[in-house]
C-alpha cells in the first residue's frame, strides 16, 4: 500500500477453503484482498491470499514477476528505504515481502494502468505459445528468439503476459497462483468444450460460485502446458462482485489487528507452518 502504493479494492474473510482452491489446496480459515490501481473493469488486480497458519511458502520458477511503469513507485520505495537493484537502465527490482519480485520502470505513468505486465516462466516457449495464442487466443505483441520470452495480451491498453523460457523445467513451489480472465459468461462452455477437443487440462469443470450476500459467478480453471493456472470467469456476474469496497482498507486493517496468529505460536513455542 505505500511502497507501489497499490489500493485496496475489497477484502474478505472466509472460515474454510474456497471449493475452486482460490487459497490453494489448503482448508482452513483465509482471507483474500483484492488491490490495484483502480476498478476491476478496468484495471488489472492482484488477489493477494493469506492462510491463516501458513508462515512460509517455498517459491519456484513458475512466477517471475510484476513490471509497474511509476516514477511514484520508485520515488516512494526510495522514500521508505526500501532495497531497489537497478536491473537495466531506469528499470529498479524491488522484492516483496515473501520474496515476490516487482520490476519498477521509472518513468511517468503515461497509461491508465501502471501495471505494465506479468511474467510467467515456460520450459518451452514455442508450445506455450501455442497454448496461449493458439487456443486461448491471445495475441502475441513481441517475440524474441535469443532471449526466448514473448508478450502477449488480448488488448492493446490491457496488462500484458510475458512468457519467458527458464531454461528447464517450470517448479510451482508451493504457493500456487493463477492467472484470471473475465469473458462473456456464454463463452465459458466453448472454452471447456475446446480444451477437451484439444485434450489439454482442467482444473475445475464449469462451477458456480457462492459468495454470501453477492453474486453467483461462474468459472472454468485450466492448466497450460506447464501447469500454470488459468481461470476464464463469466463477467456479468463478476462485474457485480467485484464492486470496490469503499471499507476495504478498513476491513484489512482490521482483520489485521484481530490476527494475534504470530502471537499465539510465539507463546505456544511454535513456529508458524512452511507450506
Amino acid at each position: 500500500r505505500r511502497a507501489v502504493a497499490l489500493q485496496v479494492l475489497r477484502h474478505e474473510e472466509f472460515e474454510e477453503g474456497c471449493k475452486a482452491t482460490c487459497n490453494g489446496p489448503y482448508d482452513g480459515k483465509w482471507s483474500k484482498t483484492m488491490v490495484g490501481y483502480g476498478p476491476e473493469d478496468n484495471h488489472f488486480v492482484m488477489e493477494l491470499t493469506y492462510n491463516y497458519g501458513i508462515g512460509e511458502y517455498r517459491l519456484g520458477n513458475d512466477f517471475l514477476g510484476i513490471t509497474l511503469v511509476s516514477s511514484q513507485a520508485v520515488s516512494n520505495a526510495k522514500k521508505m528505504g526500501w532495497p531497489l537493484k537497478e536491473v537495466t537502465s531506469g528499470v529498479f527490482e524491488a522484492e516483496a515481502p515473501g520474496g515476490y519480485k516487482f520490476y519498477l520502470e521509472d518513468k511517468e505513468q503515461l497509461k491508465q494502468d501502471p501495471v505494465w505486465k506479468v511474467t510467467l516462466g515456460v520450459s518451452n516457449l514455442q508450445k506455450s505459445l501455442s497454448y496461449w495464442s493458439g487456443l486461448l487466443g491471445m495475441k502475441i505483441y513481441e517475440k524474441d528468439e535469443e532471449k526466448q520470452r514473448a508478450l502477449l495480451g488480448y488488448a492493446d491498453n490491457q496488462c500484458k503476459l510475458e512468457l519467458r523460457a527458464v531454461g528447464g523445467a517450470v517448479d510451482h513451489g508451493t504457493a500456487f497462483g493463477r492467472v484470471a480472465f473475465s469473458c462473456a459468461k456464454d463463452e465459458l462452455p466453448g472454452i471447456e468444450a475446446l480444451m477437451k477437443k484439444e485434450n489439454q487440462k482442467i482444473l475445475t469443470p464449469l462451477v458456480s460460485l457462492d459468495t454470501p450476500g453477492k453474486a453467483t459467478v461462474q468459472v472454468v480453471i485450466l492448466a497450460d502446458p506447464d501447469g500454470h493456472e488459468v481461470c476464464f470467469v463469466g463477467d456479468e456476474a463478476f462485474r457485480e462482485l467485484s464492486q470496490v469496497d469503499p471499507n476495504g482498507d478498513k476491513l484489512l486493517d482490521d482483520a489485521m489487528a484481530a490476527d494475534n496468529s504470530d502471537k499465539w505460536f510465539a507463546e505456544h513455542n511454535m513456529k508458524k507452518g512452511s507450506a
